[in-house]
């Protein structure tokens, strides 16, 4: 319960001195459409990106690349780099996507 406190006030303590400390602030929240069709929301987090297609929720792993970043998992790859976003969802072929 001391522990509790402890972080509550210092959290009050940070939002007092003008330091923004929300989990916001470290998470982007975009909406794309793809050449295909296909429409997604993602949540993009520094490790992991919240794929919400085909009324199905997907976490999605970082992946390091040379350029861009690259998210995987259950089957989709999402990937952004400086040419724009491709999209790869199940057998389908890559896509090219933007932000809406």
């Amino acid at each position: 319960m001391k522990r509790l406190t402890f972080l509550a006030a210092a959290l009050a303590a940070l939002t007092g001195a003008g330091v923004d400390v929300s989990p916001a602030s470290a998470q982007s929240f975009q909406s794309f459409t793809c050449a295909d069709g296909a429409r997604f929301v993602a949540l993009l987090d520094p490790k992991v990106a919240n794929v919400q297609i085909d009324g199905k929720a997907v976490a999605l792993r970082k992946r390091y690349t040379l350029t861009g970043v690259r998210y995987t998992g259950r089957g989709i790859t999402l990937t952004m780099n400086k040419k724009g976003t491709l999209l790869r969802h199940g057998k389908r072929g890559p896509t090219a996507c933007t932000a809406t």
